[in-house]
C-alpha cells in the first residue's frame, strides 16, 4: 500500500502532465513527445593522507537534456530546427560568398533558440491544470540533432531527437 493512500490530499507528480516551451524556435509544445528533466553531477577531488583517502566536492556540471519530438508535415519541425541552425551562424558552402567567414557562436545560438527554455509540470486541482514546477534552462543551445529513421515496414511517426546543452538550470 502506497504511503499516500492514507492521506488522500497527497498527489504525486505524474509523467504525462507537462509542457516544454522551446523559446523562440517556433516549435510548438504539441510536437514534443518526451523530455528528460535537468540533472547535474558534482566532480570530486581526492586527497590522500597517511594511508587514507578523503573526498571533497568539486565543480558542478549540468548534464544535457534530450528531447524527442514528432515531425509534422504542416508545421515542419525539421525546417524550424534548420532555421535555428542558420540563425546560430551556420552557412553551408553554397551560401557563402567565399570571402566572408561565418561560424556558429554561443551568443547567436542562444538567441536563435531563446534565452531560456522552460519545462513545466502540472497537477489537476478540481479538473483544472495547476502549475507545480518550472525548470528553466539558462543559455541553452542545440548540441545534437538526429532527424529520425525511415522504415518501409513501419507506420510510426518520424521522431527527431534533440540534445540541448545549457549553462545551468533553476527550479521554481
Amino acid at each position: 500500500m502506497a504511503f499516500w493512500s492514507k492521506n488522500t490530499n497527497i498527489e504525486p507528480k505524474r509523467k504525462h502532465r507537462w509542457t516544454l516551451h522551446l523559446g523562440t524556435s517556433g516549435l510548438p509544445t504539441y510536437v514534443i513527445k518526451t523530455a528528460n528533466k535537468p540533472s547535474f553531477s558534482i566532480n570530486e577531488t581526492e586527497h590522500a593522507f597517511f594511508g587514507h583517502k578523503f573526498y571533497y566536492p568539486g565543480m558542478i556540471t549540468w548534464n544535457e537534456v534530450t528531447i524527442t519530438l514528432v515531425d509534422p508535415i504542416d508545421d515542419d519541425s525539421s525546417e524550424k530546427i534548420m532555421t535555428v541552425l542558420r540563425n546560430s551562424g551556420y552557412l553551408n558552402p553554397v551560401e557563402t560568398d567565399g570571402v566572408t567567414l561565418h561560424t556558429i557562436s554561443k551568443e547567436d545560438s542562444i538567441q536563435a533558440l531563446g534565452m531560456q527554455i522552460q519545462l513545466q509540470q502540472y497537477t489537476t486541482d478540481g479538473g483544472t491544470n495547476k502549475l507545480v514546477e518550472t525548470w528553466t534552462l539558462h543559455n541553452p543551445w542545440i548540441k545534437d540533432v538526429k532527424f529520425g529513421d525511415l522504415d518501409y515496414t513501419s507506420d510510426d511517426m518520424v521522431d527527431i531527437d534533440l540534445t540541448l546543452r545549457y549553462d545551468w538550470a533553476t527550479l521554481v
